[in-house]
């Protein structure tokens, strides 16, 4: 595996860098500094600029310090999204099961990626389920839980049949005379807000529920999901004015 020197060989890009984006780097490069499948940080340190040819040996030694706190900065990353974790019997660190299966940067920004989405933001009805998916990689089934989601509670919330599905359950369910349709919108929101509706779960539910879709951004995925959970608030508010 390719040091970090050889990763990352100007030191102004390096410091450029966020924490994750150096943490990428920084764990690829200590795959092959273990010592008995075990890495310290002090030695890693002292090897940045302290051995000719190894990393930044002859590189300009006035950046020490900022290299030195960045690479401190990455290693904490790592430890606290569970990637290098205590040996158990000293300040050793040891590649997590997951940190295992990352071979190179892209893998673990990825993997920091999918850790962007806030449980504590998500609508009750998928906190738990569709995050567990995210944090998994298994986007296409987050977004599809999230959407599926969506569908179920109009049907409660409507006392709609199961027989009615997809669009023309959103379209009968906010439309002027639905069950979920706001009396004091425009005529032209009311209409739009139907439109919304019927276009996510027709898009976004109906395509991953018909055939494989492989969605494999997480930013995308991320969207996909808010945007469900947006829609799970609109439901909450309608359901609750209806009583």
């Amino acid at each position: 595996m390719p040091s970090l020197s050889q990763q990352l060989p100007d030191i102004e890009y390096l410091l450029s860098l966020e924490n994750e984006e150096l943490a990428s780097h920084l764990l690829v490069a200590l795959r092959d500094q273990r010592q008995n499948n075990k890495v310290i940080l002090g030695n890693y340190l002292s090897s940045l600029f302290n051995r000719p040819g190894w990393d930044y040996g002859y590189a300009d030694r006035s950046r020490e310090a900022e290299v030195v706190l960045a690479v401190i900065e990455a290693w904490n990353w790592l430890e606290v999204q569970g990637l290098l974790v205590p040996d158990g019997s000293s300040e050793w660190r040891l590649f997590s099961r997951r940190a295992e299966t990352f071979l190179a940067a892209a893998d673990v920004r990825q993997f920091a990626q999918s850790r962007r989405i806030p449980k504590d933001k998500l609508h009750p009805r998928i906190a738990d389920r569709v995050w567990s998916a995210f944090m998994r990689g298994e986007f296409d089934v987050a977004v599809f839980q999230a959407m599926k989601t969506v569908e179920v509670y109009v049907r409660e919330a409507t006392g709609s049949p199961a027989d009615l599905i997809g669009v023309k359950l959103m379209r009968k369910a906010f439309a002027d005379d639905g069950a979920l349709s706001d009396p004091e919108m425009e005529s032209s929101e009311r209409e739009a807000r139907t439109h919304l509706f019927a276009g996510a779960i027709g898009a976004f539910k109906n395509s991953l529920s018909h055939r494989d879709v492989n969605i494999d951004d997480p930013d995308e995925a991320y969207e996909l999901v808010m945007l469900a959970n947006h829609l799970l608030r609109i439901v909450d508010k309608r359901a609750a004015a209806k009583k």
